[in-house]
C-alpha cells in the first residue's frame, strides 16, 4: 500500500506531458469533429488560442476544458470560485511571474507546493516555477477566468502603497529638495515619488472595482479610502505631511489652478492603467487640515450594458423598451446619487442608437462615450448651461435628447416642451420614488398640464449589494428583520435567506457586486386626469393603485427571496424610500 501511494505521489509531481487539446476534447466527448474543424480553421484565421476559440464559440466552457485537462493529466482541478488560497502562500510567487506563467500557489503540502496552472502542459512554466519556488511542484488545473480574478484579488497593493507613502515622506523630510521633482512637474515625471504612489493607488482601485477614491487629510494622518459596491473601505493611512504633494500632483494632472487652495475646484483627466483607459472626474475641497480630493473612476474598457443585462425584472424591461420606442414624450429615471441612473439611460440610448435617429446628449460631465451620438459637456463658467445647450440642441433637429439632470424649472420646462413637440427626451431627477416625481416637477413650478401631457414614464431605482457566491450561507433572520418582514409582507418570515460570511473573494464583506431594484410608473389617462386637477392627493392615490405590489420594496424583497441579496441590504435601501 505504501509503495502504491509513493508511486501516485511521484506521478503527481512528474513534469506535465504535452497534450493536443482538440483531440483531447473530442476523445472526452466535449467537442464534435465538425466543431473541432471549425475551431481549427478559426484559430488559423485569427491566431487565437484554440481553447479561447471553443469557449467563445460556446462549444465548451472554461471549466469543461480545465476538467478535461485535469482528467487527462491525472491532476486535481481547483475551482477558484470555491477555493480561497492563503495570500501569504500565493505571494511566494512574485506577481510578475504569476501573470507571466499563468500560475498560482494554492497549498503547502509539506514536501511540495500545489500550484494551479491555466495551461498545465506548459513545460517551461513548470520548470521555471520549480526553480523560483525552490520546492517540488504538484500540478493542479485552474480556469483562466478564475486565475485572473484570484490574482487581481490576492496580490493586493496595500503594503506597496504604504511603502511608497513613507518613501515620499522621507524625501520631503530630507530638506529643501526640488519640490517640482517630487510632484512630477519637471522632467522624468514617471519617477517622481508622488507619481509612483498615485499610479499604485489607481492600479489597486481598478483591481478592487472601486468607483471612487477619497484622499482625506486628517489632523494626524492622510487617509485614502476606496468606495467599493457603494461602501467606503480604508485602503491605507499615511503621514499627513504628504497631503500637499498628492493634491498638487492631482491638480497639475487635471489642469486645475495649483495656486488656489481656498476654493473648491472640479476637473477631469484620463489615465491608462494596465491597458485600461480610465476617465477620472476630480473634485477638490478645502478642509480644516488641507485639501480633500475625491475622484470618480470611469473605466472606458468596461463597455455599456444592454437593457437585458441590468438585472431588471422582465416586466420592467418590457415597459421601458416600449416607452423608448415612442416617437415623443419624456422618460425620467430617478434616485439618489450613485443609484445607477446614468447606466440605465445609456443602456436605453445604446438601444436607440441607430443610423436613422439623431441623438444629442447634454451632460455634466459626459460619463460614457458612444460613437454616433452628439454629446455636449456643459460649462457653467462660460455660460454653457443646461438651459442654453438644450435650447441650441433643439435647433439641431434631434429625434432623441438626453438631458443629464432636470436641475431647475427652466431646464425642465424646455425639456417638456420638446417632449410635447415630437422629441423623445430622457433625463434624471433626484426623488425618492416614482410617485413623488411628477409632484416634485409641479413643486418646481412646471405647469400641471405640461407634466401631464409630456411625461410618459418614471423609472425609480436603487442599487443593492449582491451576496458573494463563494461564502453565501443560510441566514436566520434577527428579531428586527423578522419584524420588518412581518410589516412588509404581512406574514412571519420563512427559511431560505442567505448572507455572506466574508472571504478573500469579497474582501471579507460578504458581498460582491451590485444589482438594481426598480419600480415603474406609467402615466396612464387616469394619472393624466389626476395630475391636471388641483388635488395632488388624488394623483398620489391613483399612482399607488397602479404600483400596488410592484414598488421598490417589493423588488428588493424579490431579490432577498431569490438569494441574491440580504435582508440587511433590503432594509437599508428601504429606509431611503418615502412612505
Amino acid at each position: 500500500m505504501v509503495e502504491v501511494t509513493e508511486r501516485f505521489a511521484e506521478r503527481r509531481m512528474a513534469r506535465p506531458e504535452k497534450v493536443r487539446l482538440g483531440e483531447l476534447l473530442v476523445s472526452q466527448g466535449l467537442l464534435t469533429e465538425e466543431q473541432l474543424k471549425f475551431a481549427l480553421e478559426e484559430q488559423k484565421r485569427t491566431g487565437r488560442q484554440l481553447g479561447r476559440v471553443v469557449v467563445e464559440a460556446a462549444f465548451v466552457t472554461e471549466e469543461g476544458i480545465s476538467q478535461a485537462l485535469a482528467k487527462q493529466l491525472r491532476a486535481i482541478y481547483v475551482d477558484l470560485k470555491q477555493f480561497s488560497p492563503d495570500p501569504a502562500l500565493v505571494r511566494l510567487l512574485p506577481e510578475a511571474q504569476a501573470r507571466r506563467y499563468r500560475a498560482i500557489v494554492l497549498s503547502d503540502l509539506g514536501d511540495r507546493l500545489r500550484v494551479g496552472f491555466v495551461n498545465p502542459t506548459d513545460l517551461q512554466a513548470y520548470d521555471e516555477l520549480t526553480r523560483i519556488l525552490k520546492r517540488d511542484v504538484e500540478l493542479a488545473v485552474v480556469t483562466e477566468g478564475g486565475f485572473l480574478a484570484a490574482i487581481d484579488r490576492l496580490y493586493r497593493r496595500t503594503e506597496e502603497i504604504s511603502g511608497l507613502a513613507k518613501e515620499l515622506q522621507a524625501d520631503l523630510a530630507d530638506g529643501p529638495s526640488d519640490f517640482t521633482d517630487l510632484i512630477g512637474a519637471g522632467t522624468g515625471a514617471e519617477d517622481a515619488p508622488v507619481v509612483k504612489l498615485l499610479n499604485t493607488v489607481f492600479e489597486e482601485a481598478l483591481r478592487t472595482r472601486a468607483s471612487d477614491i477619497h484622499i482625506e487629510p486628517q489632523a494626524d494622518k492622510l487617509r485614502i479610502r476606496f468606495r467599493i459596491d457603494g461602501v467606503l473601505h480604508i485602503q491605507t493611512e499615511a503621514d499627513p505631511k504628504i497631503a500637499t504633494a498628492v493634491a498638487l500632483r492631482l491638480k497639475l494632472t487635471s489642469g486645475l489652478d495649483i495656486s488656489e487652495k481656498r476654493l473648491p475646484q472640479d476637473g477631469r483627466f484620463a489615465i491608462k492603467v494596465r491597458n485600461a483607459q480610465v476617465d477620472v472626474r476630480i473634485s477638490t475641497m478645502p478642509t480644516q487640515y488641507g485639501e480633500s480630493v475625491v475622484m470618480r473612476l470611469l473605466n472606458q474598457n468596461t463597455g455599456l450594458l444592454g437593457l437585458d443585462n441590468l438585472g431588471m425584472p422582465p416586466a420592467v424591461v418590457h415597459k421601458l423598451r416600449r416607452a423608448i420606442q415612442r416617437p415623443s414624450g419624456m422618460i425620467l429615471v430617478t434616485g439618489p446619487t450613485g443609484s445607477g441612473k446614468t447606466t440605465t439611460l445609456y443602456a436605453a440610448l445604446n438601444e436607440l442608437n441607430t443610423s436613422d435617429r439623431k441623438i444629442i446628449t447634454v451632460e455634466d460631465p459626459v460619463e460614457y462615450r458612444l460613437p454616433g451620438i452628439n454629446q455636449v459637456q456643459v460649462h457653467d463658467k462660460i455660460d454653457l448651461t443646461f438651459e442654453r445647450v438644450l435650447r441650441s440642441a433643439l435647433r439641431q433637429d434631434p429625434d432623441v435628447v438626453l438631458v443629464g439632470e432636470m436641475r431647475d424649472q427652466n431646464t425642465a420646462e424646455i425639456g417638456m416642451r420638446a417632449a410635447m413637440t415630437g422629441h423623445l427626451v430622457l433625463s434624471t431627477l433626484h426623488t425618492n420614488d416614482a410617485i413623488s416625481t411628477p409632484v416634485r416637477l409641479m413643486d418646481m413650478g412646471v405647469p400641471r398640464y405640461m407634466v401631464a401631457m409630456s411625461l410618459n414614464m418614471v423609472l425609480a431605482q436603487r442599487l443593492v449589494r449582491v451576496v458573494c457566491e463563494s461564502c453565501a450561507t443560510p441566514h436566520e433572520p434577527t428579531p428586527g428583520e423578522r419584524e420588518w418582514l412581518r410589516l412588509e409582507e404581512g406574514r412571519n418570515s420563512h427559511n431560505g435567506y442567505v448572507k455572506g460570511r466574508g472571504c478573500p473573494h469579497c474582501n471579507g464583506t460578504g458581498y460582491q457586486g451590485r444589482t438594481g431594484v426598480y419600480e415603474v410608473l406609467e402615466i396612464t389617462q387616469e394619472l393624466v386626469d389626476a395630475a391636471n386637477s388641483d388635488d395632488t392627493g388624488a394623483f398620489v392615490l391613483a399612482a399607488r393603485r397602479q404600483l400596488a405590489g410592484e414598488t421598490l420594496r417589493h423588488d428588493a424583497l424579490r431579490l432577498v427571496h431569490a438569494g441574491r441579496t440580504t435582508l440587511e441590504e433590503a432594509m437599508r435601501v428601504s429606509n431611503q424610500f418615502e412612505d
